[in-house]
């Protein structure tokens, strides 16, 4: 049985969820969890010592509709891989917490350590005939063929309506980055056999999930600067947040978010203002990186995902 046939209908029953791994007690599996915490907590202390927490608690909006949002806009993405793999696998709603876990770890420690934690916890508590590998690799592949495609579609439109010059990019840049995405999605494409695991339809529907989230995350990013400065129109900012999210994606072009923050600055004026709101997104993500890591990491230590072992239950 493959990794593609543990995909249940929608009116199967729950499964029971069991581990995957010969010794799920014991070994490498909890050093490697006991290891993550540390170094999160490490990270969460390294981290702190550069955030300025009076500055940015004066900055920060006292409106509860900003704080609904960019609660909104930080579990966007968690929340969204959590319906990828539950109807994938048909995940328990505490998956959402090893996918909170996945995120802090991407963000504080190393790109992509998250994907090894979220492929070690889907081992143990997913119950498939053959390893998960497959499919977390899939849904990471097609995120990134899916920015790619909205950044090439956003080029598209905005290069011709606006020009290179009045967006502050460089030509030349822009020629070369937009080659290096065409290459890669075309080879993605072209050995798409052997480079993806799930069956056609789940990998549509990968792509469409990937597909809501960027557009939701742009318009939340939205929303959230107009909070902060709701004296420029709201459709600037959606206009603004299309831009980030093309210069963010563009892979050879550097100093991303002073790029960005320059052309807001064109585009709007109030440099100052434009200066102040970077900084405030800015660190509140920071912050929110900081303290969800330190809690998860806290309670991983405190309350082990591990059953004691034989030897020390007398067996």
């Amino acid at each position: 049985m493959t990794e593609t046939a543990a995909v249940l209908a929608p009116d199967a029953p729950a499964i029971q969820l069991t581990p995957q791994d010969r010794n799920p007690r014991f070994g490498r599996n909890a050093l490697f969890s006991v290891a993550l915490s540390l170094a999160v907590i490490a990270a969460v202390f390294h981290e702190l010592g550069g955030l300025d927490v009076r500055h940015l608690s004066a900055m920060v909006p006292s409106s509860g509709a900003f704080w609904t949002v960019f609660a909104a806009s930080y579990l966007v993405t968690p929340a969204s891989e959590w319906l990828i793999f539950h109807r994938l696998w048909s995940i328990p709603r505490s998956g959402m917490i090893a996918l909170l876990r996945k995120k802090v770890y991407n963000e504080l420690l190393l790109g992509y350590l998250g994907e090894a934690y979220f492929y070690t916890w889907a081992r143990r508590r997913v119950s498939l005939d053959a390893a998960p590998f497959g499919a977390v690799k899939d849904v990471a592949i097609l995120s990134a063929m899916t920015g790619n495609a909205v950044t090439l579609a956003l080029l598209a439109v905005m290069i011709p309506v606006v020009g290179t010059t009045s967006l502050g990019l460089d030509t030349g840049m822009i020629t070369l980055s937009l080659g290096v995405m065409v290459l890669v999605s075309a080879i993605a494409m072209i050995l798409r056999r052997r480079v993806f695991t799930l069956p056609r339809a789940d990998l549509v529907m990968i792509a469409r999930v990937h597909l809501g989230r960027i557009v939701l995350t742009t318009l939340l990013n939205a929303v959230l600067w107009h909070l902060v400065l709701p004296e420029v129109q709201l459709s600037w900012w959606l206009f603004l947040a299309t831009l980030r999210l093309l210069v963010s994606r563009l892979p050879l072009v550097p100093n991303k978010d002073l790029l960005f923050a320059g052309v807001a600055v064109l585009a709007l004026g109030h440099q100052q203002d434009i200066g102040a709101l970077m900084t405030l997104m800015a660190g509140l993500i920071l912050a929110a990186h900081l303290l969800l890591g330190g809690i998860l990491a806290i309670r991983d230590l405190a309350v082990s995902e591990y059953p004691p072992h034989p030897i020390f239950q007398g067996s």
